[in-house]
């Protein structure tokens, strides 16, 4: 049991870690949003290349940030059931939807993800408008991005929720036990 709850620390703070890097990701969107608007509405001067860059970073900061939403359940849920109700029943619907519905979206996205991310990388693949920004193989890497850090969270969920089950949800130090709390 000290191990799972060892890897729940060690992947929560992981995702921690990747969410609060990747949140500066949205600084910059703004930053270039309003550099494009400036621009365009001021100066009557537009870069095809500038407004790739806001939308990949948005992009990047979404899917790679979805670990530590995920984490922190800012998530869409019902949570009409799910917010009032006592610890074991979240630890239940945690863990069932993690096997049903996380795990198995890893293992899709995953095998269908991998060939378009490839086809991508062979060609060196780019945007798509004329004098837009290479590198969009990159970006779409991180779909697969975005489903591994994701199935690292959901088996972290799964780890948590047994502990909660098996009565031993004191184990889970540092805040990790908040996400069952509905915090």
């Amino acid at each position: 049991m000290s191990a799972l709850a060892s890897f729940v620390r060690l992947v929560d703070g992981f995702s921690d870690r990747v969410g609060r890097a990747v949140s500066w990701l949205t600084l910059g969107v703004v930053l270039v949003c309003f550099t494009v608007v400036v621009l365009r509405y001021v100066f009557s001067i537009g870069f095809v290349w500038m407004q790739d860059l806001y939308v990949w970073l948005h992009g990047v900061a979404f899917t790679i940030g979805a670990s530590y939403a995920l984490r922190h359940e800012h998530h869409v849920r019902v949570d009409i059931f799910y917010r009032p109700a006592g610890e074991r029943y979240k630890a239940w619907i945690n863990l069932l939807g993690c096997v049903l519905f996380i795990l198995p979206l890893v293992v899709l996205v995953t095998y269908y993800g991998w060939s378009y991310v490839g086809r991508s990388w062979s060609i060196r693949e780019g945007s798509s408008n004329v004098g837009g920004m290479p590198g969009l193989f990159l970006i779409k890497s991180c779909i697969l991005g975005f489903v591994w850090l994701i199935g690292l969270q959901a088996l972290s969920m799964i780890a948590r929720s047994i502990l909660v089950l098996a009565g031993r949800g004191d184990m889970l130090s540092d805040g990790a036990e908040e996400m069952l709390s509905g915090v």
